[in-house]
C-alpha cells in the first residue's frame, strides 16, 4: 500500500488517460493483483492504494479523515492471516464415470403401474424418489470437489506460462547487465500482448458458448467482480455479532418469515361438478411430461429432493411414465407431496450494511 500518485486512473472502469498510468494498470493485471480502495484519498482522486493478490485477505477497509497537516485521508483496513472462507470439501456426482445404461436398466424394469397402484400421491412420490436415488447410488460414483484458492485461470495455458518465465528471466538478465533494457522491454511487450490475446479469446469462447454452458460463463463474471458475496457476520436485535452458519441461517429465516405476506384473496374455490369428466378430458400424459423434462437445464443443481436435472433428462423415457402417474394423482386429489413445497433459500445481498439481515433478499431453488 502507499501513495502511488496516479490521479487520472478511474478504478471503476480500470482506465487511464496517461501512458504511465496505463502501464501501471498493465502491471497490476500481469501480476494478478486487486486494488481495494474505492473512495478518494486526496481531493477527488484515489492516490493511496491497497494492492493484494487475494481479495479475501483485506477486509473492513475504510477511508477516514486526515490527521494533522496531511492532505491525504487515512486508510484503515484489516489483514486476515487466513481467508474468511474456509477450505471445504464437498462430494458431487461424477457424471464422467456414470453408467447411465445400467441406471436406465434398473429404473426401466420397475413395474410402475403395479407399484404405485393404491398409493397416495405422497406415498407414490416417495416410492419413485427412493427407487431412483437407490439406482443412482449404484451407478454414479461421487468425487470430491475441493474449494481452494489459487486455481489457474482458464486463459493461463502452457504458452503463457512459458512467456511469463521468459519475461522473468529477461528481467534478471537485464539487472545483471546481460541484455539491454530494450530487449527486456521487448520480452515484456510480447508477454503482455499474448496475455491480452489469451484473455480476449477466452472471453469470446465463453460468450459464444453461453447457451450450452451458462454455469462457466457466470462463474467467470463472478470472478471478475471486485468483491465476493458472502453473508455475515450479522448483528442481532441486541447488537451482538453472529458468525455461526447455523445461527445466521436461523436469523435470516426469522427475518424472511417476518416480512413475508401472502397474496390477498387466497385460492379460489373450484366447484367439482364432474370428477369423471375431469379425469377423462384433462389427464396428464407421458408425452407432456417428456416435453417438460426435455427442457430441463442440466447445469442447474438439484433441489431439496436431491434429483439432479441431468439424471432426469438422461432417463427421460424411463421416468416420464411414473411421473405422469404421480402428477395425475396430484391433479385428481389436490394433494401435493411435501418435497414439492420445499425450497433451498439463498440470501442475496442487496445494498447497505452487510451486517443487517434486512439488507438481504431470499432467492429460492425448488424441486418442482
Amino acid at each position: 500500500m502507499g501513495d502511488f500518485n496516479y490521479p487520472d486512473i478511474c478504478w471503476e472502469t480500470n482506465t487511464a488517460r496517461h501512458r504511465l498510468s496505463n502501464k501501471f494498470l498493465d502491471c497490476i493485471g500481469d501480476n494478478f493483483l486487486f486494488q481495494k480502495v474505492e473512495k478518494a484519498t486526496r481531493g477527488e482522486a484515489v492516490l493511496d492504494l491497497v494492492l493484494t493478490n487475494r481479495e479475501e485477505l483485506v477486509e473492513n477497509l475504510k477511508v477516514e479523515d486526515s490527521i494533522g497537516d496531511s492532505d491525504h485521508e487515512i486508510i484503515e483496513f484489516m489483514i486476515l492471516r487466513k481467508g474468511r472462507r474456509e477450505t471445504t470439501t464437498i462430494e458431487v456426482m461424477d457424471f464422467r464415470k456414470a453408467d447411465f445404461d445400467k441406471l436406465r436398466e434398473l429404473v426401466g424394469k420397475v413395474p410402475w403401474e403395479a407399484r404405485l397402484k393404491g398409493k397416495t400421491t405422497e406415498e407414490s412420490w416417495k416410492y419413485f424418489k427412493g427407487t431412483l436415488l437407490r439406482a443412482q447410488k449404484q451407478t454414479i460414483p461421487l468425487c470430491r470437489k475441493d474449494r481452494k484458492y489459487g486455481k489457474r485461470p482458464a486463459w493461463l495455458n502452457k504458452e503463457i506460462l512459458h512467456n511469463l518465465k521468459i519475461k522473468k528471466e529477461s528481467h534478471k538478465k537485464w539487472k545483471l547487465g546481460q541484455i539491454t533494457k530494450d530487449e527486456y522491454r521487448q520480452a515484456t511487450r510480447e508477454c503482455r500482448g499474448k496475455i491480452r490475446k489469451a484473455k480476449a479469446q477466452n472471453e469470446i469462447k465463453l460468450a459464444t458458448g453461453i447457451k450450452g454452458n451458462k454455469k462457466t460463463f457466470y462463474k467467470y463474471i463472478k470472478s471478475k467482480r471486485k468483491t465476493k458475496d458472502r453473508v455475515g457476520p450479522l448483528l442481532s436485535e441486541e447488537g451482538e455479532a453472529v458468525t455461526g452458519n447455523l445461527e445466521m441461517a436461523e436469523m435470516l429465516n426469522d427475518f424472511f418469515v417476518s416480512v413475508f405476506t401472502e397474496k390477498s384473496g387466497g385460492v379460489p374455490n373450484v366447484v367439482n361438478t364432474s370428477r369423471e369428466r375431469v379425469s377423462l378430458e384433462d389427464r396428464i400424459h407421458k408425452e407432456q411430461v417428456k416435453n417438460h423434462l426435455g427442457k430441463l437445464d442440466v447445469s442447474k443443481s438439484p433441489g431439496p429432493d436431491e434429483m439432479h436435472p441431468r439424471i432426469l433428462k438422461e432417463l427421460i423415457e424411463e421416468v416420464s411414465e411414473p411421473l405422469a402417474m404421480i402428477f395425475e394423482k396430484s391433479w385428481q386429489t389436490g394433494e401435493i407431496p411435501e418435497d414439492w413445497k420445499r425450497a433451498n433459500i439463498v440470501p442475496i445481498y442487496k445494498k447497505g450494511n452487510k451486517n443487517n439481515p434486512g439488507n438481504y433478499r431470499p432467492s429460492q431453488s425448488q424441486s418442482w
